[in-house]
């Protein structure tokens, strides 16, 4: 009933739709000098989802945290499907972990480092190898029979990035899934490698993303092989080499100058520019040498864990895809992860249609109870002093994928509503129940 309907007036969502283009609301600041703005930046702002709080910092509003949960809830099923098993770490990581496997200085100013009151040197974790191998050497009697072992997390990470910019896209403080693999063997590593690439691809498919996986530079993570996952667009800092019939793909960073045909097929490669959204490390033993993470072997013998590594970037798939997808004034979501999927727009408050007011609660209603995936995924405009007109262009800006309007034909007998599907640009004018039907659809996380 009403008392369970979401209000858009309710939603704390300072927008700055209707005045074209301010980064923030009132007071705040938008981009700073050289931080660059784009697509999904000036949208994200605008529409109240993100607000700058410092360089490459920003507070994550209400309906920003429920699509960052909802793409969570998507990568939480593929790792546990690939045996992932979920923990959190400490973002303060102790610099003795990270001196012990030379990172503390190789990592130059990247490092976010602090001290504590006792002086003791710390950092805030852009990545965890260091601490999550010292936790799985602390277990002194780890059979072979317990492995693979793949934990995981989904946490802040931290990096201090010189010039932060496009929002999202290269901040400070962002948000990563991290899973760290320990096998029994090279082998049984290898196939590690190749199942959790797999589920890296279906998270992407499952949200409609064109992706390419290319090889890569292992940089300051280490080890011997490494692949990225990048979502082609303009904006893209990464540069790929791609071969037209898909036999080659690599950052070309990782590449000779000479190189321009596919050592496949021969064919010339295309040159395109990436976001890097996922990053997959195949490690040996560089981390559990340092730190003896060992187990037992079916002899009885202890022998060094072979790891992997392996990173999504969570916030960062979020900008990408409204980088990607979207319109320059309008989000576009990946219909899994948008933040509410369906806005009622009922009459404007004195209209010869206002009575459709009542039919359009009534049809909330009635659909939280048909279908309850969607109980709390409905959204209803009741800022009924504004038009139809001014209240869609907002929810087309937004980018619900589904809007709902109580339009003239609301009076009909039966009535009969107009829904805007937004993914697929059309619109239909169906009944109560052709809503309902159609709306038992659609799949959340």
């Amino acid at each position: 009933g009403a008392a369970g309907r979401l209000l858009v007036s309710r939603l704390f969502q300072p927008r700055s739709l209707r005045e074209g283009g301010e980064a923030g609301w009132e007071g705040r600041p938008g981009p700073g000098p050289g931080e660059a703005g784009c697509r999904s930046q000036k949208l994200l702002v605008q529409g109240g989802l993100i607000c700058p709080a410092a360089p490459g910092c920003y507070h994550y509003l209400p309906s920003a945290v429920r699509a960052v949960e909802k793409l969570v809830a998507v990568i939480d099923g593929e790792m546990r499907a690939v045996g992932g098993q979920k923990l959190s770490m400490p973002s303060l990581s102790a610099a003795e972990l990270w001196r012990a496997s030379g990172r503390w200085d190789r990592m130059g100013r990247e490092l976010f480092r602090l001290a504590d009151r006792h002086g003791k040197d710390y950092c805030l974790g852009p990545t965890h190898e260091e601490a999550v191998t010292d936790l799985v050497a602390a277990q002194i009697n780890l059979s072979y029979k317990q492995l693979p072992l793949r934990l995981y997390q989904v946490t802040r990470k931290f990096r201090d990035e010189p010039k932060p910019r496009f929002g999202l896209l290269r901040s400070r403080e962002f948000y990563m899934k991290d899973m760290y693999t320990f096998d029994a063997s090279e082998e049984a590593a290898r196939h590690t490698y190749g199942l959790v690439c797999d589920a890296y691809r279906r998270v992407f498919e499952a949200l409609g993303l064109r992706f390419v996986q290319v090889q890569a530079d292992t940089g300051s993570i280490g080890g011997t092989m490494s692949h990225e996952f990048q979502l082609p667009a303009d904006i893209g800092e990464d540069r790929l080499a791609l071969c037209p019939a898909g036999h080659f793909a690599a950052n070309v960073e990782t590449m000779s100058a000479e190189q321009t045909t596919c050592p496949t097929c021969g064919e010339p490669l295309t040159l395109t520019r990436g976001i890097e959204v996922g990053h997959t490390f195949y490690l040996g033993t560089k981390y559990s040498s340092v730190f003896n993470a060992t187990f037992y072997s079916a002899e009885n013998k202890l022998q060094l864990a072979e790891m992997g590594c392996y990173g999504l970037g969570v916030t960062r798939i979020l900008a990408a895809a409204v980088e990607v997808l979207s319109t320059e004034d309008s989000i576009r979501w990946p219909g899994l992860i948008a933040p509410y999927q369906v806005c009622f727009i009922p009459p404007k408050k004195g209209s010869k249609e206002e009575e459709g007011a009542a039919l359009m609660e009534r049809l909330y209603d009635d659909l939280a109870e048909a279908v309850p995936q969607l109980a709390g995924e409905l959204v209803l405009d009741d800022r009924t002093q504004l038009t139809i007109g001014k209240r869609l262009k907002d929810a087309n800006k937004l980018g619900y994928p589904y809007v709902i309007i109580a339009g003239k034909r609301v009076c009909d007998d039966p009535p009969v509503f107009e829904v805007w599907s937004q993914n697929a640009g059309e619109v239909m004018f169906l009944t109560r129940e052709g809503v309902i039907e159609l709306l038992s659809k659609v799949r959340v996380p």
